[in-house]
């Protein structure tokens, strides 16, 4: 078997660190705009489509990660990542933009340039999450890759802490007049990404090496026009529904079908064409399957929890917005720091399963005690328990893909890399879907039974848009909630919606673990290769036969 090129050690070094800038670009685009929101609301006028800003850019992205692996795998990672790089920068620039010039032809006001220019920087997103880590595969080996799989899971768990940050600073002070011109703050959250990515950029033309590509032949065009026409209905129909439309609507149940048409289609196409994008034969390879499928669970979880938990305590325990955002930095440290070790335990012994193992009970630990928070939990009770989930988190997160990249052939590690990326953020959507569906349901039931067992009381049906609008009432209108501090019917209500959120978020939290239960059990299915010491390459003519 021949060997891949030895790369030197300032070629992976500096290309390693431009992997990583642009990978905690791609990351923090998710989350940094989540504080900016109810500003950019008020400034392109356009509520009923808040939630499109993140929508736009997470179905661009989820949707571009298996056909980006594809291309990378039949043109090579360097002019993919430039392509995406390219794309993120052009879609961050016009965020910053959007509104600037009044309506656009066939785009229209500020709200739906900002959600075209967020699907345009999600395009690019993807292939910057799928290609930095087929690049990490191409430069290192499994064992090695270990330790650094670990810190780009911490990045992302970094990514989650100062996102947000980042967002409200710029938001709130931001603000600057250039020659006359009024910038606002929020517009900094799309226009810091340039100078980073423009770095980035320099560093990957000036010593990211050439890799070799891993596979030959056309695009499967047809596949990849299936993988969108599933997955986008898929993904909008368990994003709305039992929020903006009834899970029984004609328009949910609709989108559903054409979603299962299409995906029938797809596989379909994929058993005839002689270079599927998504190579069926995968999933003959157990550690493929089992890896992904664990992976597609914890991601559910990750979400419901992550996504959830800042609102229980703002809502449900009464927390400012930043006291909850300093409080979930328990969990992400506790994500960070096992990544990090994980990784390095892993690169040290050269076996990956022990450790998976580890954090999996760690992590089911901390979602069972996550189970018994309530309306009067501590900031540090809850503290600790997010902290043992972190902990629990970490070594999955990176050592999920490493065992499938450890599994596969040579000349399909871009296309098994990116399913690994593309399970999970399909997993992401569908944990914060049900995870919400099952708060709200909750919400209602308990406030139903408040409703009877007490008549007189004012209480009203509520969804997760309403607990949103009074998480973000306490911050910008404190006046607001004083006021309703000293009207004894308006401090019952509270009293009563407290306790209602407290316990339908631990109904969440039992659908977190009993998911962790399933995610647990397929973990323990993977097998427990040792990581190879070295990669290889197969010869030219395995490659032909691969390519035909």
């Amino acid at each position: 078997m021949n060997q891949p090129h030895v790369h030197s050690d300032e070629e992976r070094r500096l290309t390693l660190i431009s992997v990583m800038i642009v990978f905690l670009l791609a990351a923090m685009s998710q989350t940094v705009i989540a504080t900016a929101m109810p500003r950019i609301v008020g400034d392109l006028s356009g509520l009923h489509l808040y939630a499109w800003a993140t929508t736009a850019y997470l179905l661009a992205s989820t949707v571009m990660v298996p056909i980006w692996g594809k291309l990378g795998d039949l043109y090579g990672r360097k002019p993919i990542l430039l392509t995406g790089i390219g794309l993120f920068l052009t879609g961050s620039w016009l965020a910053g933009l959007s509104g600037e010039f009044g309506d656009l032809p066939l785009i229209g006001g500020g709200m739906t340039q900002l959600i075209t220019f967020r699907a345009i920087q999600g395009m690019g997103g993807g292939a910057l999450f799928t290609t930095a880590f087929a690049i990490l595969a191409d430069l290192f080996a499994p064992r090695e890759r270990a330790k650094f799989s670990g810190l780009f899971g911490s990045v992302f768990g970094i990514s989650s802490i100062f996102g947000p940050v980042v967002g409200g600073f710029f938001t709130d002070h931001g603000t600057v007049t250039i020659a006359g011109h009024l910038i606002a703050g929020w517009r900094w959250v799309f226009f810091f990404n340039v100078p980073f990515a423009a770095a980035a950029i320099a560093m990957i033309l000036w010593k990211m090496p050439t890799l070799p590509r891993r596979g030959g032949g056309g695009i499967d065009w047809i596949g990849a026009a299936l993988i969108i026409a599933a997955f986008v209905p898929l993904l909008l129909a368990i994003t709305w529904g039992g929020r903006e439309h009834p899970w029984s609507s004609p328009l949910i149940l609709g989108m559903l079908a054409w979603s299962a048409a299409a995906l029938i289609a797809f596989i379909y196409i994929e058993t005839k064409v002689r270079e599927p994008i998504l190579p069926l034969e995968l999933f003959s390879n157990r550690t493929f399957v089992t890896a992904n499928g664990a992976a597609f669970v914890y991601s559910m979880a990750f979400m419901g929890v992550s996504s959830f938990l800042p609102l229980y305590m703002q809502v449900g325990l009464g927390y400012p917005a930043t006291k909850s955002g300093l409080t979930m930095l328990a969990l992400m440290g506790g994500f960070v720091f096992s990544s990090t070790i994980g990784g390095q335990l892993v690169t040290k012994t050269g076996h990956f399963k022990p450790f998976m193992i580890g954090g999996g009970a760690m992590l089911l630990i901390g979602a069972a005690l996550l189970c018994f928070i309530g309306p009067d939990t501590s900031t540090a009770d809850l503290a600790w328990r997010l902290l043992i989930f972190g902990i629990g988190l970490g070594p999955g997160q990176s050592l999920f893909s490493l065992a499938v990249q450890n599994a596969v052939p040579f000349h399909r590690l871009g296309v098994a890399t990116s399913s690994s990326q593309f399970v999970r953020q399909i997993g992401s959507t569908m944990g914060v879907a049900l995870f919400g569906a099952l708060l709200t349901a909750g919400l209602a039931s308990e406030l139903d039974r408040h409703a009877t067992e007490n008549p007189t009381a004012q209480v009203r049906k509520l969804d997760l848009g309403d607990l949103q609008k009074m998480a973000l009432d306490k911050t910008l209108h404190p006046e607001l909630a004083a006021a309703r501090a000293a009207d004894p019917v308006a401090v019952e209500m509270e009293r009563t919606i407290r306790e209602s959120f407290s316990v339908a978020i631990v109904h969440g939290m039992i659908f977190s673990l009993a998911v962790l239960v399933l995610g647990f059990i397929l973990m323990l299915m993977v097998p427990g290769a040792p990581l190879r010491e070295r990669e290889t390459v197969p010869p030219p003519e395995a490659a032909a036969e691969a390519a035909e």
